[in-house]
């Protein structure tokens, strides 16, 4: 499994709720159908204010986003229990959400999707970095670093939903361990 992922990141502030992740609007795309799932990821984050975020996560007219990592604050992924919203952001191409701070149900269910890496930061990044620095996620090594200074800040460690998450989500992790028989 790839550990270390390095690209430009897309960065927001506190309290980004599952609307503004993925408005409900959308939320009658199935991600089981491949070409729903696909559209979903071109409306991730499409519930922003343009006002605060001039710079859209997904260009109009895209699918994907050029932003593999995203940036947050405290609480990400608070509001209702929606899974379309780590489906969305993994859609569109993310693979890592590094946050001060998740709500529950949206950690959970980038683990149970297995779309994201949801990744604890020790200290606020949000206020440090902007939209488009690039920066290098290491899984193995608990620590991010910013291209622009070298500066190299710990992460805290996924532990034991690394490899639900590696194995693309509960289901995928339940069969290859043998929990549940596999598709057949």
């Amino acid at each position: 499994m790839q550990s270390v992922f390095t690209g430009p990141a897309y960065v927001v502030r506190d309290n980004i709720d599952t609307d503004q992740i993925i408005p409900a609007q959308f939320l009658t795309l199935v991600p089981t159908i491949p070409a729903e799932y696909e559209k979903l990821g071109s409306y991730a984050l499409w519930g922003l204010p343009e006002a605060d975020y001039p710079v859209r996560y997904v260009r109009e007219g895209q699918l994907d986003s050029e932003y593999p990592i995203l940036v947050a604050g405290r609480n990400f992924g608070c509001g209702s229990s929606r899974e379309h919203a780590p489906i969305a952001l993994g859609s569109a191409g993310c693979r890592i959400v590094l946050a001060e701070s998740f709500a529950r149900i949206f950690f959970r269910n980038c683990i149970a999707t297995g779309e994201l890496y949801p990744c604890e930061l020790t200290s606020r990044l949000c206020d440090r970095v902007k939209t488009g620095d690039v920066l290098t996620v290491d899984l193995d090594a608990s620590t991010v670093r910013l291209h622009a200074t070298g500066e190299v800040v710990p992460l805290k460690p996924l532990g034991e939903v690394r490899p639900v998450i590696d194995a693309g989500g509960i289901f995928n992790y339940a069969r290859q361990t043998g929990m549940m028989p596999a598709r057949g």
